[in-house]
């Protein structure tokens, strides 16, 4: 009797101890910001996103995105006082054309032309550049917003891959349940600093990749905690300065 007493005292600590193993690995899976990321992007299209060719307007700019794999082409081509402008960025370089001929710039304008084409492409491909290899990932907790159920995640980006705005800082609102990216904030210091929270609008989903619009928020009484903005979105303490709307979209392989 005692060996079988025993006996059943041991399988009962067994189990106990599997089911805390099980609870515990459940935990972890849930509140693991790059799992809850890469669902995501599978969401949203997965390895769809790698061999593309991606062309959408965007306040009177066409914007074309070739990606094979690792490699990718960024062009925005547009009109302007002095002629016809194409900017293109490859993963070696950045070059502006006017009327078809390459024009030199400074370091100021490369740079300045550069982030902002790269800036525009970057939330376009949401959430897919978020397994960017300068991207660092950090799970800040869950949230509730209109009554649904959030994993808020952090992403910043290393100084040696995170090219010219990598001091800036990011939080996504991930859906629980249904793996969208819905809100996102952000700080961003060109052009004397500030932040942004954007709530995602008419998704669609063109030949296999999810798109989404946003409507762009601030508020003077966020600072740094970009985090805290789903409560001042709650409370509709926000300001709405734009909206981002993308047209045209086509997509093709």
């Amino acid at each position: 009797m005692a060996y079988s007493h025993a006996s059943r005292e041991v399988k009962m600590k067994t189990g106990i101890g599997f089911l805390i193993l099980l609870f515990m690995c459940a935990c972890s899976g849930n509140s693991d910001p790059q799992k809850i990321i890469d669902q995501s992007i599978d969401k949203y299209g997965g390895i769809r996103y790698k061999h593309s060719y991606i062309q959408f307007d965007f306040r009177d700019k066409q914007y074309d995105i070739h990606r094979t794999g690792g490699n990718f082409t960024y062009i925005r081509a547009f009109k302007d006082s002095i002629g016809d402008v194409r900017d293109i960025l490859t993963n070696n370089a950045f070059n502006r054309e006017v009327n078809g001929e390459r024009v030199t710039l400074t370091d100021q304008e490369r740079i300045s032309y550069q982030a902002s084409l790269n800036s525009v492409i970057y939330f376009a491909l949401l959430p897919f550049p978020l397994n960017d290899p300068a991207a660092q990932k950090r799970y800040l907790g869950k949230s509730k917003i209109n009554g649904e159920s959030y994993h808020k995640i952090e992403v910043t980006f290393s100084e040696e891959q995170g090219g010219s705005d990598f001091e800036d800082r990011f939080v996504y609102w991930i859906h629980q349940k249904h793996k969208t990216m819905d809100f996102l904030a952000y700080t961003f210091h060109q052009n004397g600093g500030g932040t942004r929270f954007r709530q995602a609008l008419n998704p669609r989903v063109v030949n296999g990749i999810r798109f989404a619009d946003y409507l762009n928020f601030t508020s003077d009484s966020i600072q740094k905690n970009i985090e805290d903005y789903d409560e001042l979105f709650m409370t509709g303490d926000l300001k709405k300065i734009s909206e981002i709307n993308l047209e045209n979209i086509k997509v093709s392989r």
